[in-house]
C-alpha cells in the first residue's frame, strides 16, 4: 500500500460496530490504546475488515487545533 498521508498507524482490528449505512471501526494501535474510525458499511465489506485483521488508521488533515483549560 502506498498513500501521501504520512500519519498512518498500523494495528488490529478490535471491535466493528456495523450500522445501516455508517460503521464504527476499533483498532488497537498499542496495548489498550484504541483509534476509533468511522466509515461506510459497504467500505467494511469491500475492504473485508474482520475483527483481528491488521490494518492501518490514516489520519489526513488540513489543521490540528490544541486547547487548554482554563
Amino acid at each position: 500500500m502506498q498513500i501521501s498521508a504520512r500519519n498512518q498507524l498500523e494495528g488490529i482490528i478490535r471491535e466493528i460496530h456495523e450500522g445501516p449505512i455508517n460503521s464504527d471501526i476499533k483498532i488497537e494501535i498499542a496495548p489498550e490504546i484504541l483509534v476509533t474510525a468511522q466509515i461506510t458499511t459497504s467500505s467494511v465489506h469491500r475492504l473485508k475488515l474482520a475483527v483481528g485483521k491488521t490494518a492501518y488508521a490514516i489520519i489526513k488533515a488540513d489543521s490540528v487545533m490544541v486547547g487548554v483549560d482554563d
